[in-house]
């Protein structure tokens, strides 16, 4: 038999973790909305100017080749480093197990067969992802006494990393490399999706 405060407890069990729930829910939309909206400012806004650095972040390479997305980063920092916004070009990014190149050298390599001087690039070739890419920029930083890096890489890719890079203290500004057509709505959404996931990942420190 149920008594009738036995209802009205179970009620009140229940909106309490209804209210829970969307209080949750309400949090996590607020959280995503602002996150989409740096990621979104980062894309949209060119920091080029005048510092110590450029930084290539990796992508995928193909048998000692930059792929296309990796290419157009690589001509972007090219564009940057002959208009005189700085000195110096870091490529980062290591390599997969099996490769026999890693992103950062491929980058090198392709710097070096554009007139860049070896002496002007630095080629880190051990970082397996955007956080490790990120912390070893900083130590690459702070051996060679760079205080502003100016970094490129994709739109969507450049809030997250310029978080990274200033939680180990660099002074960094971002710079997208061109996109050569619109992205459609689902490639957008995964890669605007992926940036808001690792993210909050690292925030959380899960990641």
């Amino acid at each position: 038999m149920i008594l009738p405060d036995d209802n009205i407890r179970k009620r009140k069990r229940f909106s309490f973790a209804l209210s829970l729930l969307l209080f949750l829910l309400l949090g996590v939309a607020i959280w995503i909305a602002h996150v989409f909206s740096e990621i979104r400012r980062a894309a949209t806004m060119d920091e080029a100017r005048h510092t110590d650095a450029i930084a290539v972040f990796g992508a995928a390479e193909y048998d000692g080749r930059p792929s296309p997305v990796l290419r157009a980063r690589l001509d972007h920092a090219l564009s940057l480093y002959k208009d005189g916004y700085a000195p110096l070009i870091i490529t980062l990014g290591g390599n997969t197990a099996g490769d026999a190149h890693s992103e950062g050298g491929v980058g090198h390599d392709y710097l070096l067969a554009h007139d860049v001087p070896e002496s002007q690039i630095i080629a880190e070739t051990r970082s397996n992802d955007t956080a490790e890419s990120a912390a070893r920029l900083a130590a690459i930083a702070r051996g060679n006494h760079l205080r502003r890096i100016l970094v490129v890489s994709d739109g969507t890719h450049l809030f997250r990393i310029k978080e990274l890079s200033r939680a180990d203290g660099l002074e960094v500004y971002g710079s997208p490399r061109p996109e050569p057509h619109a992205l459609g709505f689902l490639d957008q959404a995964r890669r605007v999706g992926h940036e808001i996931l690792s993210y909050t990942l690292w925030r959380l420190h899960l990641h």
